[in-house]
């Protein structure tokens, strides 16, 4: 029986042969789709570039960065609007007021405040980053079995510690979907920030110069690129929940 795989690794061939077979039989204009192993060529050359190692590590340094304050700020407040009615009341208005603004809308402001360096990449992806952390822990708190927490107020925990030993863990599932999400949206927006705003350094930036200078198969081979490191976030993120909540599948 063929594994995930290998049945994964035969798609991506199927489908870069589709490719080369258009291009080269010109079915679609090679000056709009250059051949698929001419990009997968230029793909392993920007490997030895230092220029390349340098740019990814600075978009991954800023999706890193402002996933990381994400975290700390909407799992605590989830927790307190999870576990507090009035409080979820009180400021569910201005979440949702908040919450369906594009970030790159503030891409203007976050430039105005922070310039075009790592600053304001880390604030947009901050910003869009919160909403699925908050909402996911949000849940997770108001599904925690009562019957621990109750347990827990009998043996005279309080608030805090009720807070910290039983709801956190319990919701502890749902918040790591939420930073699995999160950290999806935290590449995207660190690269299309560097391509609509600029700044010193980073894959958007690197796509965005290749795209000027008319050099097709560069700009392809930054796809690609962006394409295997979000492969590659989502295999370490799931081996990291299989890892966390092996508990869940007993």
């Amino acid at each position: 029986m063929p594994t995930a795989w290998t049945l994964g690794a035969a798609g991506v061939l199927i489908a870069f042969g589709i490719v080369e077979l258009l291009t080269r039989a010109e079915f679609v204009n090679p000056a709009y789709l250059p051949p698929a192993s001419s990009v997968v060529a230029e793909t392993f050359r920007l490997f030895g570039d230092s220029d390349f190692w340098d740019a990814l590590g600075a978009t991954l340094w800023a999706a890193a960065y402002g996933l990381a304050r994400a975290i700390i700020i909407a799992v605590p407040l989830g927790l307190v609007l999870g576990l507090s009615r009035w409080a979820y009341r009180a400021a569910i208005t201005v979440v949702e007021l908040l919450r369906p603004i594009p970030s790159v809308a503030l891409i203007p402001l976050a430039i105005l405040l922070f310039g075009t360096g790592t600053s304001m990449k880390a604030f947009l992806v901050t910003f869009a980053c919160l909403w699925p952390i908050l909402f996911t822990t949000i849940y997770g708190v108001h599904d925690v079995d009562r019957v621990g927490v109750d347990t827990a107020r009998v043996f005279g925990l309080g608030w805090f510690k009720r807070a910290a030993r039983v709801n956190l863990p319990a919701a502890s599932p749902f918040i790591y979907t939420g930073i699995k999400i999160a950290a999806s949206v935290a590449l995207i927006l660190a690269i299309g920030a560097e391509i609509v705003a600029g700044g010193s350094s980073g894959l958007g930036i690197e796509m965005g110069e290749a795209r000027a200078l008319g050099n097709l198969k560069l700009s392809y081979a930054y796809v690609i690129i962006t394409g295997i490191i979000g492969l590659l976030l989502y295999i370490v993120m799931e081996a990291i929940e299989r890892h966390l909540f092996r508990w869940r599948s007993v």
